[in-house]
């Protein structure tokens, strides 16, 4: 794809990341092509897998089906709480990264959106023990992906732990990580159900240069039984409108970002 044309067409995706729908006409207008142009970008973008084209209108490609998981609903059940909200943070956490980055995504209902909003980027590596987030990259021919490996132990969880998938980290070091939470507390830092889980997680934290945590207003405050790190690794977070001001003030004292979307 030409560099005007792949320029154009990172313009409409983004476009349908914020609005996720248009039609030709408007996004003509406001990325200043012709609809002909349009047309032909949103051929080659549908042809990737990357947006779904009806009558008259656009939106970027929804949700993939994991098969295995199609009878259980306690996967998309949690993707729907809070679906806006996690969807704006992955927004805000998709435009922290940048071209060339190696970055690390804990699973997650929002750190499935994460990945979502970065489906249409290139010059990124990720790496992950999520494979739901795996698949969400799986038919993208450009995408460069690392799953950890490891052993999937809870019933309709995607979370892949133990000791092949903590080995998988030692050699690799992370711009970023986007960390998914069950709580964030200022004192306790951010924590998570289960103790294998928190022994991955703690490692890609502590092979990152950045460890953002990615969470709706109703983890912050609370903690759950296992630290996956101290509040002191946190460098940003980024959670949505509804957040408690005195969370947000207690977490600048403790140095951290807040990112309120």
């Amino acid at each position: 794809m030409a560099q005007k044309t792949q320029d154009r067409a990172n313009q409409i995706l983004h476009l349908l990341l914020q609005k996720g729908q248009s039609c030709v006409e408007d996004l003509a207008v406001t990325i200043d092509a012709s609809p002909a142009s349009v047309r032909r970008d949103l051929i080659k973008l549908a042809q990737r897998g990357l947006v779904n084209r009806t009558h008259g209108s656009v939106e970027l490609a929804g949700k993939m089906t994991y098969e295995p998981f199609r009878f259980d609903a306690a996967f998309p059940l949690r993707e729907e709480r809070f679906a806006n909200e996690k969807r704006r943070i992955a927004i805000a956490a998709a435009e922290m990264v940048n071209e060339g980055d190696t970055i690390a995504l804990s699973p997650g209902t929002t750190t499935t959106q994460v990945a979502r909003s970065l489906r249409h980027r290139e010059g990124i590596h990720i790496v992950t023990n999520a494979v739901n987030i795996g698949m969400e990259f799986s038919s993208l021919p450009n995408a460069r992906v690392t799953l950890t490996g490891g052993s999937i132990r809870w019933p309709g969880a995607f979370s892949m732990v133990g000791a092949t998938a903590f080995d998988s980290l030692q050699r690799l070091f992370f711009d970023k990580v986007f960390m998914g939470a069950c709580g964030i507390h200022p004192d306790h830092g951010l924590t998570v159900i289960e103790s294998d889980e928190a022994l991955v997680l703690g490692e890609m934290v502590r092979h990152a240069k950045q460890v953002i945590a990615v969470a709706d207003a109703s983890k912050l405050g609370i903690f759950t039984p296992v630290k996956v790190c101290a509040t002191s690794d946190l460098h940003t977070i980024i959670t949505d409108d509804s957040v408690d001001p005195e969370l947000v003030e207690a977490f600048h004292r403790k140095q951290v970002r807040v990112i309120i979307v």
